[in-house]
This record gives structure tokens, sequence and C-alpha cells, in this order.
């Protein structure tokens, strides 16, 4: 039953806060549609705009920004989905994991943005097209997350990416996004990509999208979240929808539900 392959994602959350309560869709055939909100933290103003939306939104925060701590709490608070938004090489900072740098090192700069980002349920990578590639370093943060309880979204900054494929190995509760929202900041193209993954959604049952906090981007959303379900559609949290994926890779991740 589709309902009860959902409640796999129900048991993720940060073990430092407490849950967020999910209330449990109908039991329904519709298409499922989930949107990350990347890059937070910066503009407190600009960022509570997501807030303002649907609480299916998930916020992917940056640990080095200066609301990025302040903003989880409240997102929590609010029982949306809080992640760690975790910079990779070509991202800079001090957080940022590098190739070069030991995987004690890589360690370190986990725990110390996870402390940043309080009451994380996941993380996704921010940017990471050469540390996403890294097969033994990716490995190794599958492991780390599912010790921790938290699940992977693999932002899929690159075609070279080994990210979910390492998770799906180990069993790790883990998703990949299908469509990025604004690649092309202006309101066209943001509505173009919309129109795509929901396209996508129907054609595979499923579809994961990332935007970011841009104008565009929020004049779109906010003009075509509230007939979704009109349309025939259900907008559902990340846990959700790794309940209804089950891991499995989608077509343009793979063959036969294994990632490439």
């Amino acid at each position: 039953m589709r309902w009860a392959r959902r409640l796999l994602g129900l048991s993720l959350g940060a073990l430092l806060c407490q849950p967020a309560v999910a209330t449990p869709p109908p039991d329904a055939v519709e298409p499922l549609v989930s949107i990350v909100i990347d890059d937070l933290g910066q503009n407190l103003a600009r960022d509570r705009q997501v807030l303002d939306l649907s609480p299916a939104i998930a916020l992917a925060i940056i640990p080095d920004t200066p609301h990025a701590a302040e903003l989880a709490r409240e997102a929590h608070r609010l029982g949306r989905t809080v992640m760690l938004h975790m910079p990779m090489d070509p991202a800079g900072g001090e957080f940022a994991w590098r190739p070069e740098l030991s995987q004690e090192e890589r360690a370190r700069r986990l725990d110390a943005a996870l402390a940043k980002v309080p009451c994380a349920q996941g993380l996704n990578n921010h940017e990471g097209s050469r540390m996403t590639a890294d097969r033994p370093a990716m490995a190794w943060l599958a492991g780390e997350l599912q010790r921790r309880h938290l699940f992977l979204l693999d932002s899929r900054t690159s075609a070279a990416t080994v990210a979910a494929a390492e998770a799906q190995k180990i069993g790790l509760a883990s998703l990949s996004r299908d469509v990025f929202l604004d690649d092309d900041p202006s309101e066209a193209a943001v509505m173009e990509q919309m129109e795509r993954g929901l396209k996508l959604a129907r054609r595979q049952g499923t579809v994961v999208m990332i935007g970011h906090p841009k104008p565009a981007t929020l004049a779109v959303l906010r003009r075509v979240l509230p007939g979704l379900k009109a349309q025939g559609f259900e907008l559902v949290q990340p846990t959700l929808l790794i309940g209804e994926r089950a891991n499995r890779a989608m077509q343009g991740h793979g063959q036969n539900g294994i990632y490439r």
C-alpha cells in the first residue's frame, strides 16, 4: 500500500530535536511533488518568505551564514523539513569538503556544520561537482548519515555524482534531484522548469525539484502551489517521498532502479 511505503520516511529526524509531526496524506495515486529551497540562512527576511509557502517545502540551510541556526530552529518549530546544505568543492568556506582534505578533517567539518544547523533531518550538497564524484568520500558520508539517522538528497550538480549510488548500496534513506528550477532566474524560465517537473511527475509518479530564494522562483511558487491539488498533484515533504521511492533510482538516474 502506498501509505505504508511512505511510513519509511517518518522515522527520520534529528536526534537532538523533537521530530515534527507529519500529517498522513490520503492514500491516493496522485503524482507526488517535493520541492527543496537551497542556499538559505543569508537573509532572514527573504528566507521567511519560504516559510510562508506550503509547509511541505523543505529548507536547505548553508552552515556558514549569519542566520543559519535561527532559521533552522524557526523552521523546525513550524514543522518544516530542515536540511544541512553542506558546502562541497568547488564551494569554499570553513565547512567545505574538498578532495585533498583528510577524512578526519571532513568529519570535523561535518560535525561543525551540523552544529550550525540544529534540527537538521537530512543533508544535500551545496555545489560539489568534484566532491560528489569521490566514491570513498561519498561512501563514508552515506554511512555517517545512516549512523546519525539523517537522510541524503543528492543535488546532482554533476553527472559524475556517486552520492546517491553509495547511499543506495547501504540502504540509506535518500533521494536524487530531478529538476533545477532556476538555473535561469527569469520568471518565464522558472515557470518552464516547473512545468517540466510536473510533466515528469506524471510520467514517473514522483519528482524532486530544487530551487533558490530568488524573486522569480518565489513568485512562481506562490502562483503555482495553491493550484497543484486541483491539477491532481500532491505536494509532500521529502521524507514522505523517500518512503514512496524506496531508494529506487528514477529512469534519468539509473536503470532498473539502480543508480549508475
